[in-house]
């Protein structure tokens, strides 16, 4: 094999895609530092706990299923495996809908929302600290961008 063919040669990538691989590796080092702070204090994952910080933040501690489901980005059917765990922890709990046999809601219990709140204040130096660098001022657009990638509106946030 000639020493022109072993040679590597990069190839220039576009900003979309480069900025696709940096907000996946951001993604990636953000999850990894938030799920070692979480499991290391409180035992949680940084899955359980974005199930408990969205349950905490809707009306009475409650959402259908597939409403958290899609705010987790995941199918119906994972959220309900990611929950049973925390059903057996006494973190959430089922409630069926009385009008409608085929909806079921997660809801926070009393032990869920204290684990949120001292989760909450565990990640919270985290979340100040990686966006230090980010100017004040670009921070509402990044969020109004970020939800637009995420396919996030008012309704669904």
């Amino acid at each position: 094999m000639s020493e022109e063919n072993t040679k590597f040669v990069a190839m220039s990538s576009s900003e979309n895609l480069e900025f696709c691989l940096r907000l996946t590796r951001a993604y990636a080092t953000l999850t990894r530092r938030l799920d070692n702070a979480l499991s290391n204090l409180h035992g949680l994952s940084f899955s359980d706990f974005m199930i408990l910080y969205y349950l905490g933040r809707a009306p009475e501690f409650r959402l259908r299923r597939v409403d958290l489901a899609e705010r987790l980005g995941v199918t119906a059917s994972g959220v309900t495996r990611s929950l049973l765990p925390m059903e057996k922890l006494g973190l959430v709990s089922r409630q069926p809908d009385p009008r409608d046999a085929r909806v079921g809601y997660a809801s926070l219990t009393d032990a869920g929302q204290q684990l949120l709140k001292y989760a909450l204040a565990s990640i919270e130096p985290i979340a100040k600290e990686a966006i230090q660098k980010v100017p004040v001022e670009q921070i509402g657009p990044f969020l109004l961008a970020l939800g637009e990638l995420a396919g996030i509106n008012l309704s669904n946030n």
